[in-house]
């Protein structure tokens, strides 16, 4: 099995190709649909969840998660994911990642932990990050890679109300 075959099966567990992304910083309303219609690539489904009951640093910024689907399961979706956390991060101070299902906790945002199942970030004012490969998502230099962005979640949480 080669990593994008991999990767194609951890993304499709549940049917679909599914592309699950969190937004810190972005306020708590979700993006329009069309504005995940990117890399000529269109999801047939986009999925916006408000998150509940988030901690109060968590709550002032706002926190969302999209699950963007795909029923072609045999579509690279590589530079979609980079494209997605780019767009979600424009335009505003935010920390953005792309990560598995199952992966979200409060407690475990971007940690050591979960690192491995975090398999893009993107920072605003800088360029996506991602790794296509289940091997290199349980690296040493991966988990590295995502403490860099849980710095940059940590420090835009602790930004004082404005």
């Amino acid at each position: 099995m080669t990593a994008v075959d991999s990767m194609r099966e951890a993304l499709c567990w549940r049917g679909p190709a599914s592309v699950n992304v969190f937004v810190l910083g972005a306020g708590g309303a979700p993006l329009p649909e069309d504005a995940f219609h990117l890399a000529g690539l269109v999801p047939d489904a986009v999925l916006a969840f408000p998150l509940m009951e988030p901690p109060p640093a968590v709550a002032r910024l706002g926190l969302v998660s999209y699950d963007l689907d795909f029923e072609d399961t045999s579509l690279d979706l590589h530079v979609y994911t980079r494209a997605v956390l780019r767009r979600v991060c424009e335009g505003t101070r935010a920390v953005a990642w792309t990560a598995f299902e199952g992966a979200f906790h409060y407690d475990e945002l971007l940690t050591d932990r979960v690192a491995p199942q975090v398999y893009g970030y993107c920072v605003s004012g800088g360029e996506p990050v991602t790794a296509w490969d289940l091997t290199a998502l349980r690296s040493a230099e991966w988990r590295s890679r995502v403490a860099e962005a849980r710095a940059a979640l940590e420090a835009l949480l602790s930004v004082p109300r404005g």
